[in-house]
C-alpha cells in the first residue's frame, strides 16, 4: 500500500511516523537509497515532513486530496452558510456589459497578454499600491501559485495567517512548503509572531489585506506600521498581501506594498463581480511581476482577452458600480448583525469585514452538527487551522431576516450546551 493512498483513505492520520529509513528498507528488500528517495518525494509533495530525532511523520494538515474526500457534502434542505460565496442575488448583471464587448470582439492570437486599458484602469484603483509593474492572472489562487512558486523551493518556510485560508493552507501544502502560523486578531497579523516567523527562517509572508478569510480582519493603520517595522530588517523576505475583496471591501486599505524588494499585490474580481470571473490583478516589484508572466507563458498563457475586456466594461459602468456598493453595505448589515446578536447573548464572535464571521467553540463536531439540526450548514473551523484554537466559520452570503432567530438560537446552543432557553431575536 503506498503512502500516498494510506493518507488518502485515512489508513494514516496526520502526525503519524513513518518507519525509518532502514527498518523500511529491511521490510521492503531494497535500498536504504531507494527508501530516502521516496522519503524526498512525499516531502517535496507535501505529504510528509522531516521532524528531527523523531524521524519522518505525516503533516498536520493532510493531503488536499484526503481533505477534499472527507469534506462533507451539504444535505438537501439545508441552508448553505458554509460556503463562503458571494450572494448571486447581489451581483451586478453581466449581461449589459457582455453585449457591448460582443459587438467588438478582438481577433487575437498566441501573443496576446494583459489587455493596456484594463492595466490602465487597475492603476487608477489600486490607491496606494504602487502600480509601475502590472500583470493579470486568473484569480486570486492562480496568482498566488506563480508567485510563491517563482520565488520558493518545497521546504521553505512561509508565514501564513492562522486562521487562515482553506485554499491557501492546501496550496502551501501541496507546494511542500512549511507553513509558520502566525495569529491574527481585528486589526490583522500579530506583529511579534511574524517577528518570530522571520526569525525561525520564513521566506515569504502572505497577508489578507481586509475580509480575511475566516475571521473578517482587516489590516489596521497602527497593525500595519507594526508590520512594516518587523519586515524592515528582513529586506529579502517575500511579501504577498491578497486584496480579494476588492469593492467589496468595507475598511480603508492599509497596503505593505513595497516594504522588502520582493513583494505582491492580488486583487481579485470574483467577490464583487461574480466568481466566474477568473481575473486578478497582481501588482508587484519588476522582477517578480516578470517571473509570474513567464510562468503564465508556460502554462495557460494569459487571461482571456474577452474577459478583461469584460471586466473593464464592468468597472465603467456605473449600475454595476453602484450594484457592487449596495451589496458592500448589504453584507456589512448582515454580519455585524449576526456578530451584535451574537454577543447579546454572551457569545463571542469576529467579522469586522468581507462576508464571514468566525465563531470559537469548544467542540467543532458537536457545533456543526447542533447547527445543522437547526437547518443550517456551517463551516467546521479545522479546515482554516493550523494551531488556532477551534471554531466555526458562518457565510452571509446566503443569510435571510428570517434565519436570525434560529441561527442565533443554534449557535449559542452550539457555543454553550447547557443553555437552551430562547431569547427572541
Amino acid at each position: 500500500m503506498s503512502v500516498e493512498f494510506a493518507l488518502t483513505h485515512g489508513h494514516l492520520a496526520p502526525g503519524d511516523s513513518l518507519p525509518p529509513v532502514r527498518q523500511l528498507a529491511g521490510e521492503l528488500g531494497v535500498s536504504p537509497n531507494t527508501v530516502a528517495a521516496a522519503y524526498r518525494q512525499l516531502r517535496d509533495r507535501g505529504l510528509v515532513e522531516t521532524a528531527g530525532r523523531n524521524g519522518t511523520r505525516v503533516r498536520h494538515r493532510p493531503p488536499l486530496s484526503a481533505r477534499l474526500a472527507a469534506k462533507p457534502s451539504v444535505p438537501a434542505g439545508l441552508v448553505d452558510l458554509s460556503a463562503g460565496e458571494p450572494d448571486t442575488d447581489l451581483l451586478p448583471d453581466p449581461g449589459p456589459a457582455l453585449h457591448r464587448v460582443a459587438a467588438t470582439v478582438p481577433r487575437t492570437g498566441y501573443s496576446a497578454g494583459p489587455y493596456p486599458e484594463l492595466l490602465e484602469r487597475a492603476r487608477t484603483r489600486l490607491g496606494p499600491v504602487p502600480s509601475e509593474h502590472l500583470t493579470v492572472t486568473a484569480g486570486a489562487l492562480d496568482g498566488l501559485e506563480r508567485i510563491l512558486t517563482a520565488h520558493l523551493r518545497a521546504g521553505d518556510r512561509v508565514a501564513v495567517e492562522d486562521p487562515g485560508w482553506a485554499a491557501l493552507l492546501d496550496l502551501v501544502a501541496t507546494l511542500g512548503l512549511h507553513p509558520l502560523p502566525v495569529p491574527v486578531d481585528d486589526d490583522g497579523p500579530d506583529a511579534g509572531a511574524l517577528s518570530d516567523a522571520l526569525r525561525h527562517g520564513a521566506k515569504a509572508v502572505i497577508i489578507t489585506s481586509r475580509a480575511q478569510n475566516p475571521t473578517g480582519a482587516a489590516v489596521s493603520a497602527s497593525r500595519a506600521a507594526g508590520l512594516r517595522a518587523v519586515l524592515a530588517p528582513f529586506p529579502e523576505v517575500l511579501v504577498v498581501e491578497d486584496d480579494h475583496a476588492a469593492e467589496l471591501a468595507d475598511e480603508e486599505l492599509h497596503t505593505l506594498a513595497g516594504t522588502t524588494r520582493n513583494w505582491a499585490f492580488l486583487r481579485s474580481t470574483s467577490k464583487p463581480f461574480g466568481p466566474d470571473l477568473r481575473l486578478a490583478v497582481l501588482a508587484g516589484d519588476a522582477t517578480t511581476v516578470a517571473r509570474v508572466e513567464g510562468r503564465m507563458r508556460l502554462g495557460a498563457g494569459w487571461v482571456s482577452t474577452i474577459l478583461q475586456r469584460l471586466v473593464v466594461e464592468l468597472w465603467s459602468d456605473s449600475s454595476a458600480s453602484a450594484r457592487v456598493e449596495a451589496a458592500k453595505m448589504d453584507y456589512a448589515h448582515r454580519r455585524l448583525r449576526l456578530v451584535a446578536l451574537l454577543r447579546s447573548r454572551g457569545v463571542e464572535a469576529r467579522g469586522r469585514s468581507g462576508v464571514n464571521v468566525w465563531v470559537p467553540v469548544a467542540d467543532e463536531v458537536f457545533a456543526v452538527t447542533r447547527v445543522r439540526d437547526a437547518g443550517f450548514a456551517v463551516a467546521p473551523g479545522s479546515l482554516f487551522r493550523v494551531g488556532a484554537p477551534p471554531a466555526v466559520r458562518v457565510s452571509v452570503g446566503r443569510l435571510r431576516p428570517e434565519m436570525y432567530a434560529p441561527l442565533v438560537d443554534a449557535l449559542v446552543g452550539a457555543v454553550r450546551p447547557s443553555r437552551r432557553v430562547h431569547q427572541p431575536v
